[in-house]
């Protein structure tokens, strides 16, 4: 594997990702994916929470230039947008897709498709967005794009709700690791995903996916290459636990970590039926975020494109 060259390449040379495809798609007989272990055999068309049979679902793709500065470059992040989510957050910004279905089946040859057609366009890199329950069939979009010539670092950008068994699985496929920490509360994170395991899940996501990749690397032209850059949403009234999360980043990940912390919430979806989702986070709450990320030690802050707070 040369220095510039995709980890998946080396992978898909020693047959090691045919080996992985075979696993994955094993598990989607009784799905164990992610945290909610369905149980059901999606080979067979039957769907859990992610509603999200053999095929996985696209809702769109192309260049995308809001995503964090070494992603996008000056030619944009090949962005895969998948339908449906493991997570389902009551205020998803995206609902129509992750809660409301909006987009189309893809075969893995399609995939394959979109991935070499967003290389062709010039994209720095394969931006797989809310790719957890979709992992086999990313994996054989893999084993049938390296072939045709795919060449880009892949990106899996998740809401950080992943089996440490499946993470494993992506081992010498992902570059770069992009995962959310949303929440340090679990009570939070059971009133607004149903899913009061999250930040337990998270942090050892968060840590195997360092093992995998480990501090961010960006080339001398600002691109990043490979590594681990972790998103946390600035929720109002402090509820993601922000202080908590950056210790935990600090201390058990890496102080080299690099860290967006994003302004853009808004109240979108059921948001309202949580107390205290149904405001906007305050300028005051943005700022306090980002001090106490630098006074736990986080220092790579990505700069924020537009802050949406209100207030």
């Amino acid at each position: 594997m040369t220095e510039s060259e995709p980890v998946c390449i080396e992978t898909f040379k020693r047959g090691i990702l045919r080996e992985r495809v075979s696993q994955a798609r094993r598990i989607l007989k009784a799905c164990t994916l992610c945290p909610r272990r369905c149980g059901i055999n999606r080979l067979a068309g039957e769907t859990g929470i992610c509603k999200t049979g053999e095929k996985a679902w696209v809702s769109s793709y192309g260049p995308h230039f809001g995503e964090e500065s070494p992603l996008v470059g000056d030619d944009g992040s090949g962005t895969i947008f998948f339908t449906h989510c493991n997570l389902m957050c009551v205020f998803c910004q995206n609902y129509d897709i992750s809660h409301k279905g909006e987009g189309n089946e893809a075969t893995a040859e399609q995939l394959a498709q979109i991935m070499v057609a967003l290389q062709s366009q010039g994209c720095h890199n394969i931006n797989l967005v809310t790719p957890s329950h979709v992992v086999p069939q990313i994996l054989e979009a893999l084993e049938i794009a390296i072939p045709e010539g795919l060449r880009l670092p892949l990106v899996f950008n998740t809401g950080g709700y992943d089996r440490v068994e499946t993470l494993r699985l992506l081992d010498g496929v992902v570059d770069i690791y992009m995962p959310d920490f949303k929440f340090w509360n679990p009570d939070i994170a059971g009133a607004a995903c149903d899913a009061a395991d999250y930040p337990a899940v998270a942090r050892n996501a968060l840590t195997e996916m360092h093992r995998q990749v480990g501090d961010l690397v960006i080339d001398p032209s600002g691109i990043a290459r490979r590594g681990l850059l972790i998103r946390h949403l600035v929720l109002p009234g402090g509820l993601a636990g922000t202080r908590e999360v950056m210790r935990f980043i600090a201390t058990r990940i890496s102080r080299e970590s690099y860290v967006n912390i994003m302004s853009q919430y808004r109240p979108c979806g059921r948001a309202a039926s949580v107390p205290g989702l149904g405001e906007f986070p305050t300028r005051e709450d943005y700022d306090a975020a980002v001090q106490a990320a630098r006074e736990e030690g986080i220092h790579r802050l990505d700069t924020p494109r537009r802050v949406f707070v209100m207030g």
